[in-house]
């Protein structure tokens, strides 16, 4: 299982590099320049905006100009200790998950995003991500990154200052990997326990609408209404409406 799930995890952002690259063919303006941002899962470490890409590493976010695809240029790189996991880019900003927190940096100039501030938690991996001015974050007990942690969380992270992000609510879940956010639906996928569906109707207030026990997964991207989902057995496919259920549409099998 340990050889299969990192394979998942590729399958997965292989998928959100192609909806990254459609998003760019779909929204390129007469300027030549993609203001759209690329869709990829809550644990990807690797995310396009513009013509600028970002990938994290165990301890550094660097930045290449992809304006002349055949010919990508570092722009910077910054050093950011270690334990860094996730990336994560919302409007004009970026999150970035590590092992003790969740940084924010200013994405105003792509080519050069400042660091605005960190949120700190306890040691643990952290996917995240964020709608509106909430951040949401799940805290996994019982891996590497948290040794010998308790318990398992769904926290919830105020963003409408980014320079003082505030936790404003955290509960126990299971067993947290990636989790997705669409309206007033939040998707925390928890790994072989299955897949759960919670309700943001407050988006302070996460509420449990359902889980599904017999759908393990790992990660999830959401796009419209539809989930892909890196499941014990490869990529799968749903679509949801405004209702608690989700519907099975296509496997890509991973063996």
């Amino acid at each position: 299982m340990k050889k299969i799930i990192p394979l998942l995890f590729l399958v997965l952002a292989a998928a959100g590099l192609m909806l990254i690259l459609n998003a760019c063919s779909d929204n390129m303006g007469d300027s030549g320049v993609n203001p759209q941002t690329g869709t990829g899962g809550s644990m990807a470490r690797f995310a396009i905006t513009g013509n600028t890409l970002y990938i994290v590493s165990k301890q550094s976010l660097e930045v290449y100009d992809i304006k002349d695809g055949g010919n990508p240029a570092k722009t910077i790189s910054r050093n950011m200790g270690v334990g860094i996991e996730t990336i994560f880019p919302y409007k004009q900003n970026l999150f970035i998950g590590a092992m003790d927190g969740m940084y924010i940096y200013n994405n105003a100039t792509p080519a050069n995003p400042i660091l605005m501030s960190k949120f700190t938690h306890v040691m643990s991996c952290d996917p995240v991500v964020v709608q509106d001015k909430y951040a949401y974050v799940t805290l996994r007990a019982g891996v590497n990154c948290r040794p010998g942690g308790s318990f398992s969380s769904l926290d919830v992270v105020d963003i409408s200052d980014p320079t003082r992000p505030a936790l404003v609510n955290s509960q126990t879940v299971d067993s947290p990997f990636g989790l997705g956010v669409s309206g007033k639906k939040l998707f925390v996928c928890e790994g072989d326990k299955g897949f759960r569906v919670m309700d943001i109707t407050d988006p302070a207030k996460p509420v449990h609408q359902r889980y599904y026990q017999d759908l393990p997964s790992y990660d999830v991207i959401v796009r419209g209404k539809h989930l892909i989902i890196t499941g014990k057995k490869g990529l799968f496919q749903y679509s949801f409406d405004d209702s608690d259920s989700i519907r099975y549409l296509s496997q890509i099998p991973v063996l």
